[in-house]
């Protein structure tokens, strides 16, 4: 079994290298900026976007924007939701979650004592299991809260729930490795808002991406779509043949599996799950993915060309043999 790490797609490294050629020619330049950012308002449904240097900096930039509380979940985001609120110096509000995923009945009883001018999530909480995006945004937009969708693991959702512009009211995302789209670098945040944009125009300009990125965006945006599909579909295959998984009738784009040592299982597994070019193990606890002990199959991680059913049919009987000997691969 051979398993590799996921990389840009042939297409995209060929208009970045196209790109490079024409650094300095501005023409050129504004012309890759401009048909990125109509690719990320097609397959956001937003009306304006931009592409940036990071995921970061997309969520650096709709902070710019705020003066009140960031709301965040207690597990399952990101760190630099709390980080770069923490920067600004903006308050953080945790709201409880079952294993990362916010419930809109606690949300809105959170609401009544609780102000925070936005709520920052995950699409996929932990990238394991994806959040009520639509419920969490109706009781968001009768509240006056400004939903903010990392949609990171989610973009080109062919069920239009995640990294949809129709129910968040800034959608920002990673365009690094190994993400949904996948270019190594770069990231955008897209609105309906155009206030936003205005209120972060210094932010915007400092921190926009570059020509090279942007042409590889336009190509790779268009495989967004298809990696989506694929991770979701070999998680929930690996879902029905691990039998201690979190979250197992949910869709996800990696798997959790708790444990009490997960040092030795997450040890165990990285020397028999060899990827080429990287790694598909994390261990927890840790916030961004579950606060309990227990490790993570980072399927979106690989390559989709990896997710064939004998791979996968192999990676399951690797993790189960672990997870009943431990002792046995030391």
């Amino acid at each position: 079994m051979e398993l590799f790490f996921k990389m840009p797609s042939t297409e995209a490294r060929k208009a970045m290298c196209d790109a490079s050629l024409e650094l300095g020619n501005r023409v050129r330049s504004n012309e890759f900026k401009k048909t990125a950012e109509e690719s990320i308002k097609k397959i956001t449904n937003h009306e304006h976007a931009r592409v940036l240097g990071s995921g970061n900096a997309a969520i650096m930039a709709a902070m710019s924007t705020m003066k009140g509380s960031v709301m965040i979940p207690d597990q399952g985001g990101w760190s630099g939701f709390q980080k770069i609120a923490e920067f600004y110096g903006l308050e953080v509000v945790h709201i409880p979650t079952v294993m990362g995923v916010i419930q809109p009945e606690t949300l809105e009883e959170h609401l009544k004592t609780k102000s925070p001018e936005s709520l920052f999530l995950t699409s996929f909480a932990g990238y394991m299991v994806e959040q009520p995006v639509k419920d969490i945004y109706e009781i968001c937009e009768d509240n006056g809260i400004i939903l903010v969708e990392d949609a990171s693991g989610s973009v080109g959702d062919p069920e239009r729930n995640l990294a949809c512009g129709d129910h968040s009211h800034i959608i920002v995302a990673s365009t690094g490795s190994p993400k949904i789209i996948n270019l190594g670098n770069g990231g955008f945040i897209s609105t309906n808002n155009p206030r936003i944009f205005n209120d972060a125009s210094f932010i915007l300009k400092t921190l926009q991406s570059s020509p090279v990125t942007c042409a590889g965006l336009v190509e790779e945006i268009k495989k967004a779509p298809l990696n989506l599909i694929k991770t979701i579909e070999a998680c929930e295959f690996l879902k029905k043949k691990i039998e201690t998984v979190l979250h197992p009738d949910k869709r996800g784009i990696n798997i959790a599996i708790p444990h009490d040592d997960p040092k030795k299982i997450g040890q165990a597994l990285r020397s028999t799950l060899k990827v080429e070019g990287g790694g598909m193990i994390s261990t927890c606890p840790r916030y961004d993915r579950m606060n309990q002990p227990g490790v993570c199959l980072e399927i979106k991680n690989l390559d989709i060309q990896c997710l064939k059913k004998d791979n996968l049919l192999e990676i399951a009987g690797i993790i189960a043999n672990i997870l009943d000997n431990p002792f046995n691969n030391e």
